[in-house]
C-alpha cells in the first residue's frame, strides 16, 4: 500500500473536516458577522424608540425623575443610558440589574410601549450556542472552532502559492472558478480567520479546560477570579461582598453607615449625576449605565458601568462605586493582572467592541469574506465530484446528493431565514403574546422550509430560487419602514440590506447563465456544424 505524503494527508483532512463541520461553521460565521451590529439590529427591531441628541447626564436626569415619581420606595434604581450605538433609555426598580425593565422617551420622560422582540441579541446568542442549552451549544461550537483551526492549518500546508492565489481569479471556469474564489477569500483575510477562531476558543477557556480550576480551587470559579485579580486573602471576603452587591445580593459593602450601626439611615439628597458620570467616563471610557442603591438616603451608593469593550481590553464586570450623597469615589475600577488582562484582550479582539464604527465595519466585511470562504469550499466539494460520484457506489451517490441539498439549505436557506427573521419583527402583530419567541420560531420554520425546498427541487433551480428569494427580501426590507407607522429609522442598516440584496441578485443571475465553453470545444463544435 502506497504511503501518503504529508500534503496528501493534510488535503484529506482539509476536505473532509471542512465538509463535516463546514455547514455548522457557515452558520456560526454568518450569524457572528450579523452580531457585529447586534445593537444596531436591536434598535431597528424596536422602532418605537426615538432618536435624540440628549447627553447622558440629561438622559439620566430624565430617568431619575421618572423613578422618583413612580418608584419612590424602591431599594434600588437601575438606569441603562443611551450610547453611540443605541438611543434607548431604560429603567428598572428593585434588585433587577442593568436596567432593561421599561423604555422611556428621553424627551418627555414618559414610558414607551415598545414591541417585544428577540432583537439583534438572537444572532449573538446563536453564534456561540446555536440556540441550544448554553453549555451544550458552547461545546459544539468549540468543537467546530477546533475543526476550523485544523482546516486553516491544513489549508496553509496544501496551498503553497499564497501570493499567486491572492491575485488569481478565473471567472466562468466552473470548478476552477470555485477553487479560485475559495483560495482568494481564504488568503485575503487569513490573519482574521486565525485570530477570530482562536480567540473564540479563548473566551470559554474555563469551560473547555476546567482541570486547573478543579485541581487548585475545587471548581470554585469566584476563588479563581479573585486569585487572578490578585486580591489578598484577607480581602477576599470583602471582595466577595462587593461581588454580591454587583449581582444584586445584599453584600456588606451595600449596607450604609446607618445600617451598620443598627440605626435606620437618614434621608439625604442624591448627589448630582453629571460630575459622577464625567469622572466615570474619564476613568473607564464611555458609560453604559448605573445603579443607585438606597436612593434618597444617607447610605446611597452609585455604581457606574462602562460600555462593554470600549477599549481592546474587554471591560465586562468592571465598574466604579461612588458615595451617593457626596459623589466621592469609593471604589475605582480594578486593574487587571497580566494573566487576566491577556484573556480580556483576547476576548476584546473577538468581540470587536473597540475602535468604533471603522473597526466594526472591518470585522463585518472580514466576516462576510470568511462566510464566503466556507460557502465556496462547500460548493467546491460537490462541483469536483458531480460527474464521478455515481461511480463510487450507492453510499457515495447518496452522500454527494445530500451534500448538494445541504449546501443549498445552509448557505442560501440560512440567508433567507436571517432576513425573514427581520421581516417577522415588522409583520407579526405587535400585541402577540411571547412575540420574541415567535420571531425565533419564524427563523427556524423558514430555515426548515428551505431544506425541504432544496430536497424536492433540482439543485441548480433550488440555488437560484432561494438566492432570488433572499435578494427580494433584502431589497424589500426598507419598504417595511414605509408601510409600518413607526418613529424609528435606521437608514444605514436598510441601505446595507439593499446592497447585500443586489449582491445576492447578481449571484442569482450569474447562476442562470449558461457555462462558457472552452475555446477548443467551441472550435470543434463550429467545425462540426460547418461540415
Amino acid at each position: 500500500m502506497k504511503q501518503r505524503t504529508l500534503t496528501q494527508s493534510m488535503s484529506w483532512l482539509h476536505t473532509w473536516g471542512g465538509l463535516i463541520f463546514g455547514w455548522l461553521l457557515f452558520a456560526i460565521f454568518l450569524t457572528g458577522t450579523l452580531a457585529v451590529f447586534d445593537k444596531e439590529i436591536d434598535g431597528w427591531m424596536h422602532p418605537e424608540v426615538p432618536a435624540h441628541n440628549l447627553s447622558q447626564a440629561e438622559a439620566a436626569q430624565r430617568a431619575l425623575g421618572y423613578l422618583a415619581t413612580n418608584h419612590p420606595q424602591a431599594s434600588a434604581w437601575n438606569i441603562g443610558l443611551p450610547t453611540e450605538r443605541s438611543p434607548a433609555l431604560t429603567v428598572s426598580a428593585g434588585e433587577q440589574r442593568r436596567g432593561g425593565g421599561e423604555y422611556l422617551d428621553p424627551h418627555s420622560s414618559e414610558r414607551l410601549d415598545v414591541r417585544e422582540s428577540a432583537g439583534g441579541l438572537f444572532f449573538f446568542r446563536f453564534h456561540f450556542t446555536l440556540n441550544l442549552p448554553r453549555n451544550l451549544g458552547i461545546w459544539i461550537v468549540g468543537l467546530a472552532a477546533m475543526a476550523m483551526l485544523a482546516a486553516l492549518i491544513s489549508g496553509i500546508v496544501i496551498h503553497k502559492k499564497f501570493f499567486k492565489e491572492f491575485f488569481t481569479f478565473r471567472p466562468a471556469k466552473g470548478q476552477r472558478s470555485w477553487l479560485d474564489a475559495h483560495n482568494a477569500s481564504a488568503v485575503l483575510v487569513l490573519p482574521f480567520h486565525l485570530m477570530i477562531t482562536y480567540t473564540g476558543l479563548v473566551i470559554f477557556y474555563l469551560i473547555y479546560m476546567p482541570a486547573a480550576m478543579d485541581a487548585l480551587f475545587d471548581g470554585d470559579r469566584d476563588a479563581l477570579m479573585r486569585a487572578l485579580r490578585g486580591a489578598p486573602a484577607e480581602q477576599q471576603a470583602g471582595h466577595g461582598a462587593q461581588a454580591g452587591q454587583r449581582d444584586g445580593r445584599p453584600g456588606e459593602q451595600s449596607r450604609g453607615r446607618g445600617e451598620s450601626s443598627g440605626q435606620p439611615a437618614e434621608l439625604a439628597p442624591l448627589t448630582p449625576l453629571e460630575p459622577v458620570l464625567a469622572e466615570a467616563e474619564r476613568a473607564m471610557g464611555p458609560v453604559a449605565g448605573l445603579s443607585i442603591q438606597n436612593p434618597g438616603r444617607s447610605d446611597a451608593r452609585i455604581e457606574v458601568r462602562p460600555v462593554l469593550g470600549n477599549r481592546i481590553e474587554l471591560t465586562k464586570g468592571q465598574s466604579m462605586l461612588f458615595d451617593g450623597v457626596t459623589g466621592k469615589v469609593l471604589r475605582p475600577p480594578a486593574e487587571s493582572r497580566p494573566s487576566i488582562l491577556t484573556q480580556k484582550v483576547m476576548s476584546g479582539l473577538h468581540f470587536a467592541q473597540f475602535g468604533g464604527y471603522p473597526m466594526r465595519w472591518l470585522y463585518f466585511l472580514c466576516g462576510l469574506a470568511s462566510s464566503a470562504m466556507i460557502a465556496t469550499g462547500l460548493v467546491l466539494f460537490t462541483v469536483k465530484r458531480r460527474r464521478r460520484h455515481d461511480s463510487e457506489g450507492v453510499f457515495g451517490a447518496l452522500l454527494y446528493h445530500a451534500a448538494e441539498r445541504l449546501n443549498v439549505a445552509v448557505v442560501a436557506g440560512l440567508t433567507v431565514a436571517c432576513v425573514a427573521f427581520l421581516w417577522a419583527n415588522r409583520l407579526l402583530p405587535v400585541e402577540l403574546a411571547q412575540r420574541g419567541g415567535w420571531e425565533v420560531r419564524v427563523f427556524f420554520l423558514i430555515w426548515l422550509a428551505t431544506l425541504a425546498h432544496a430536497i424536492v427541487r433540482p439543485w441548480l433551480r433550488a440555488w437560484r430560487e432561494q438566492l432570488g428569494l433572499a435578494a427580494l427580501l433584502c431589497l424589500g426590507l426598507p419598504l417595511l419602514s414605509l408601510v409600518d407607522d413607526v418613529r424609528g429609522s435606521h437608514a444605514w442598516l436598510e441601505a446595507t440590506s439593499v446592497a447585500l440584496g443586489a449582491l445576492l441578485a447578481w449571484t442569482c443571475w450569474k447562476l442562470g447563465q449558461p457555462p462558457k465553453e472552452r475555446p477548443a470545444r467551441r472550435a470543434a463544435k463550429s467545425l462540426a456544424e460547418a461540415n
